[in-house]
């Protein structure tokens, strides 16, 4: 698939003219980062976003002992960094590439310039960023409000939500990864799973999942309380 094609593929720019995706190939930078390279640190200069177009990209925050907190988990036609498009600002937090991943650059400047005649563009990236915003604040609540059981239990609703609803899902990340964009270390998190297991919530065999009691599951989210 030639990079035309990879553009137009993405959420923001699916609906544009080819004339506008043909504009937008001339300024991208197609990259290529290994597994763990860092793509931008937290503190650099917004200078333009980013969209995958193959792997998968974590957004995290490190506090001052080091600890990692994984904000967000980006793959194939998701973008990041949008902020840099609209503030001019530092990035907020880093981005580490957790595989292979090729990765289109959008320069904020020549972006901006396609903006201004191409207001869709605009809609398409304020549309996506509410998304991501309400995701966000989900998150935000979950880490402040709920226990780790709540916050696994919305987690796993949430996935299924994005699987269609079905029962079946399979983790894409690791149990540490899971663990760190929860708010927690992997042996408690092992130890919650093998709780709703008893307790016949789900059923669980390594990253495969399934859900055997939604609205159990649901109730949890919800109340955001202890097994």
């Amino acid at each position: 698939m030639d990079i035309t094609k990879h553009i137009g593929s993405i959420p923001f720019f699916e609906e544009l003219p080819n004339e506008q995706i043909e504009d937008l190939s001339m300024i991208i930078t197609d990259q290529v980062f290994d597994r763990g390279q860092i793509i931008f640190s937290e503190g650099d200069d917004g200078n333009g976003f980013y969209v995958v177009v193959s792997g998968r990209v974590k957004i995290f925050k490190l506090s001052p002992e080091g600890k990692e907190q994984i904000l967000h988990i980006f793959g194939p036609g998701d973008p990041f960094g949008e902020v840099a498009v609209f503030a001019g600002q530092h990035f907020p937090a880093n981005a580490e590439a957790m595989e292979s991943s090729r990765i289109f650059f959008f320069p904020r400047e020549s972006f901006s310039d396609l903006i201004k005649n191409n207001p869709s563009l605009a809609l398409n990236m304020l549309a996506i960023l509410s998304k991501r915003l309400r995701r966000f604040a989900n998150l935000i609540d979950d880490l402040s409000l709920k226990e780790v059981p709540g916050r696994l239990a919305a987690h796993l609703l949430y996935l299924s939500g994005q699987a269609e609803g079905t029962e079946q899902l399979e983790l894409n990340i690791t149990k540490t990864q899971l663990a760190s964009l929860l708010g927690t270390i992997p042996e408690t998190l092992s130890r919650i799973l093998g709780k709703m297991s008893k307790q016949g919530l789900i059923e669980s065999d390594g990253r495969r999942i399934k859900i055997l009691d939604r609205e159990a599951l649901e109730e949890l989210a919800e109340s955001g309380g202890r097994l």
